[in-house]
């Protein structure tokens, strides 16, 4: 007989390990969609007037290969020990929290906690975050963390304009901020007409200004009360702002101890590796009294339905999606995975070892100043916490050369001083090499002399809540992080199918480089040359996402979603005032679109035209073109989703595009649904000018809890040259080459979070072009499975015109509310089926939103169909008097561990209650706690950790 070798390819990336669905499988799943073949399901999806003409060209690496790649690239960075500081630190990250945390799929693999009784972990995890900034800044009040420090410090601004009773136009900016923060400080400032006053701290005229930042330590090291400044900034009715550094505060003087109304700062150095500008933790705290004007998010404390303590989180009412153009900040997203690793850095190692970290670091740089001084040199400032300068005149270059052979960065500053700032990383070798770049052999003994006065010295406790003192052990370290894990429901455990989150395989191999000492240990201002790997991924990602967008250019920049739509139309408006038409400030915006696009709109300046929609979803075209005719010479933009916010490919996406050109508008096409285009569609070329992506939507990075993200924006040529430029590399460039900078940052950092594009971009050599669009056409499909399966127990909202959904599907549960059965009780019940619920009443209120992703199999879809079938028998038994809403299992779930060995007095079966069709038996998720109530948590707000009392109260 003839052998027949096998034609399976194991190492087939896209088809064998990311794409759910075997061909199998898919044959099965396209018959009950009613086509013969996967091609027949796309036409009837995609009108083909917007079919892209050519192939995704490149070819796929195995696992294995990109493995071998990355190690190639990585060996490109040349790692030296960056004492550059400008706001970023070299850092120990303790293997524990590396281990547990940032390579742990339970952790990075989950969703914003929006459904709290699944995310109690996590939200434990940010509410000592909270806790920890709220101690060590002296404010009682902590959000749960924010993009980077720069634009922490542009929300604190336009958080000051808002809540400051003085009604002056100025915001005074302390000369010793951080340059990146100025910038973009500065390029917040621009649209809203507010006038940015750099200046030393003597100089402020507290009557000429609304708020005012100061940096504490400064950018050159200075160490200074302003308690002066601040009391004259309250007399004339300002808002006070310090941007300061947390483990310069386990020795120094609180913010709040001086007055200050909001504090803002980076907790990078808390254990997370720079990698090249990110992602980090910021964070902002506030007096009590501005809670509720404080942007992002806020994880506070209630009750579940028996009354135990739960975490949820609070206030949401101010979040843009809620607000819209109103909003507080068009802040969509959070760095909750680093939140919860800088959180963890402060229990594992308490505030007696953040202290002696803290002096540690001191102590070495008194010693430093001190072999400088008796030298002969020039060394500032009087009084520092871990930076100083030195005046080494013409000598500049010579000294920032020699070290370089030391292997040192120090930071060039003007044209005569050199900058050293020292961290957790500095021993005595590095001491020694950098005096030898000064001509300088040996180090002066250690002496616990202070470098800033003695009324300087912190006179407060920090961290005294139990949770900071229990976990020293590294084996109770481990247990804890475990215990927290175990409460959540991340992709790790079960599909999560939120409708236009896109939560698809975060691949292992891909996320395996971001920790490699290579890519985590480069500062983001080291000079070029020595991040020669980065640059080679970069631009060839960014050349990858032009062929897949149809764009011209691509800035990477922007660190989530909303703050790539703000970048977006920051990058419209400086093209309008190029082409003299400055004037233009109206942007149209469809109903149904997310709530960052007002807010965004909002944040640059312009005015928001709604436009309606269609009955069937679509934008309403004769509405929109009456709105264009009437903006006239004014239209600046339209934002549009596509495909639209309601999952469907509308036919008139070009008529809408053309409408806008007509006006002399710029059309902005939302990336957030470019999972349904990507090698099918590309927004560049039917009528987009600018797009954002969401990496962490289409391009694999993980959600991490609620962030990190990146939303990088492509362009077509002729707003290239508008693109966010960065005072550290001057214009828009993805290779590190300088140009002149036209327009400011967005950003901290030149490349954003620039560690987790290399996650986007071994997605996109893993897959091939091929591959990703077979990604898309799946990922239809399965959306298409499930609209077909559920349609007889569940409308489906909107559809095509031939009957099809695009990669997500709206399921309309308004109809049981006359019989009492709410969204909210659908997404708690198929919480006691181990599902995480679609997205709840978005974009239509009352309904659920589908999205599946590709990377899900037949099995754990129809597991999911299963749990909703049963969950429509349950609202049948309602709707026929069988039982009423409030005794039914809905009303009650979700069912907790405690529920099941309660006294059942219930009007259903224990075993109904708890076991529903679709849950596991063996391996059943139980929520850590019941329905949370969220009137009771805003009502008494509470947001940092409770005392140990109240979770033995909340148990009586």
């Amino acid at each position: 007989m003839t052998y027949t070798p096998t034609d399976y390819n194991p190492y087939d990336f896209a088809n064998r390990r990311h794409i759910g669905p075997s061909p199998a499988e898919m044959a099965a799943m396209l018959q009950v969609v009613g086509v013969e073949s996967l091609d027949q399901l796309i036409d009837e999806t995609i009108p083909a007037a917007i079919r892209q003409d050519t192939p995704l060209t490149w070819a796929p690496l195995a696992e294995h290969e990109l493995l071998a790649k990355m190690r190639e690239v990585a060996g490109k960075n040349r790692v030296m020990t960056s004492l550059i500081g400008q706001g970023y630190f070299g850092t120990v990250t303790p293997p524990a929290i590396q281990r547990n945390i940032l390579e742990n799929p339970a952790w990075y693999t989950a969703y914003t906690p929006y459904q709290p009784e699944i995310a109690q972990g996590r939200l434990e995890a940010l509410l000592n975050y909270q806790t920890m900034v709220a101690d060590l800044t002296g404010l009682p009040v902590a959000n749960a963390s924010l993009l980077d420090e720069a634009t922490a410090a542009a929300e604190a601004m336009t958080m000051a304009e808002r809540t400051a009773k003085s009604k002056a136009r100025g915001f005074f900016v302390d000369r010793g901020c951080h340059p990146q923060t100025i910038a973009v400080i500065r390029t917040r400032a621009l649209p809203l007409g507010i006038e940015v006053i750099v200046s030393a701290p003597e100089a402020l005229d507290a009557t000429q200004v609304f708020g005012a930042i100061f940096q504490y330590p400064g950018t050159y090291g200075h160490v200074r009360d302003f308690t002066a400044e601040i009391a004259a900034l309250h007399a004339a009715k300002a808002i006070a702002i310090v941007a300061t550094d947390l483990l310069a505060l386990c020795m120094l003087k609180e913010p709040g101890a001086m007055g200050a109304d909001i504090a803002i700062g980076s907790s990078q150095r808390f254990g997370v590796p720079m990698g090249y500008g990110g992602p980090h933790a910021a964070f902002m705290s506030c007096r009590d009294d501005l809670k509720r004007a404080m942007p992002g998010r806020i994880v506070g404390v209630s009750i579940d339905a028996r009354g135990n303590k739960a975490y949820r989180l609070a206030l949401q009412t101010r979040e843009q999606h809620i607000r819209r153009e109103k909003a507080t900040s068009n802040v969509c997203t959070a760095q909750a995975l680093l939140a919860v690793m800088a959180s963890f850095y402060a229990v594992f190692h308490g505030p007696l070892g953040l202290r002696a970290i803290a002096e540690r670091v001191h102590f070495s740089t008194t010693r430093l100043a001190r072999a400088l001084k008796a030298a002969g040199a020039k060394v500032a400032p009087d009084a520092f916490f871990d930076t100083i300068t030195v005046e080494v005149g013409v000598g500049q270059a010579g000294i920032l050369a020699a070290a370089r052979h030391e292997g040192l960065n120090l930071r060039k500053i003007g044209t005569d001083r050199v900058g050293i700032t020292l961290d957790e990383t500095t021993d005595e070798q590095v001491l020694i090499r950098v005096l030898r770049a000064f001509g300088i052999e040996g180090v002066p003994p250690h002496r616990a002399t202070l470098g800033f006065p003695e009324d300087m010295v912190r006179e407060t406790e920090y961290l005294t809540h139990p949770v900071f003192h229990m976990n020293r052990a590294e084996s109770e370290m481990m247990r804890y992080m475990r215990r927290l894990s175990d409460r959540d429901l991340a992709l790790d455990r079960a599909m999560i199918p939120l409708g236009s989150c896109t939560m698809k395989l975060n691949a292992a191999a891909e996320m395996m480089p971001i920790t490699w000492p290579e890519f985590a240990a480069l500062h983001p201002f080291a000079p070029v040359e020595q991040a020669a790997g980065y640059h080679e991924a970069i631009s060839d990602l960014a050349a990858k996402l032009c062929e897949i967008t149809g764009y011209d250019a691509m800035s990477m920049q922007p660190n989530s979603g909303a703050q790539g739509e703000y970048a977006g139309l920051l990058t419209i408006q400086a093209y309008h005032r190029a082409q003299g038409n400055g004037h233009r400030d109206i942007c149209l915006i469809p109903v149904s679109a997310h709530g960052t696009n007002p807010a965004s709109a909002q944040m640059v300046g312009m005015k928001v035209v709604v436009v309606k929609s269609a009955p069937n979803g679509d934008v309403d075209l004769e509405d929109f073109a009456a709105k264009a005719a009437a903006a006239g010479d004014n239209l600046a933009a339209c934002m549009i989703t596509y495909p639209s916010t309601h999952g469907v490919f509308e036919e008139t996406v070009r008529e809408v595009c053309d409408i806008t050109h007509r006006h002399g508008g710029q059309v902005y096409i939302d990336g957030a649904n470019m999972n349904a285009m990507v090698g099918l569609v590309q927004p560049g070329k039917i009528g987009g000018d600018v797009s954002h992506l969401n990496l962490h939507k289409t391009f694999a990075i993980p959600h991490g809890g609620g962030g990190p993200g990146m939303g990088p924006i492509g362009v077509k040529a002729h707003l290239a040259p508008y693109l966010p430029g960065h005072p550290e590399t001057g214009g828009p460039s993805a290779g590190g080459q300088r140009v002149d900078m036209t327009e400011g940052p967005v950003s901290a950092a030149p490349y954003g979070s620039a560690s987790i594009l290399l996650i986007s971009w071994a997605y996109c050599l893993m897959m091939g072009g091929a591959g990703l669009t077979q990604a898309t056409r799946v990922a239809i499909l399965n959306a298409n499975y499930i609209a077909a399966r559920l349609r007889g127990a569940y409308p489906v909202l909107f559809m095509g015109n031939r009957g099809r959904v695009a990669h997500e599907c709206i399921l309309d549960t308004r109809p049981f509310a006359e019989h009492g059965v709410t969204v909210d009780d659908i997404a708690k019940r198929l919480i006691d089926n181990g599902f995480h619920a679609p997205t709840m009443s978005w974009p239509v209120a009352g309904t659920l939103m589908v999205e599946p992703t590709e990377s899900e199999t037949k099995a754990e879809i129809d597991r999911f169909i299963t749990a909703l079938l049963a969950i429509r028998a349950e609202i049948k038994a309602v709707e026929e008097g069988e039982i009423t809403a409030e005794a039914s299992p809905l009303r009650h779930a979700p069912h907790t561990v405690e529920d099941l060995v309660a006294d059942w007095t219930r009007a259903y079966p224990r075993e109904q209650g708890c076991f529903p069709p679709g849950a596991f038996r063996v391996d059943k998720y139980w929520p850590p706690v019941g329905r949370v109530d969220n009137v009771h948590g805003d009502r008494n707000l509470i947001c940092i950790c409770p005392p140990l009392e109240s979770y033995a109260d909340a148990a009586e």
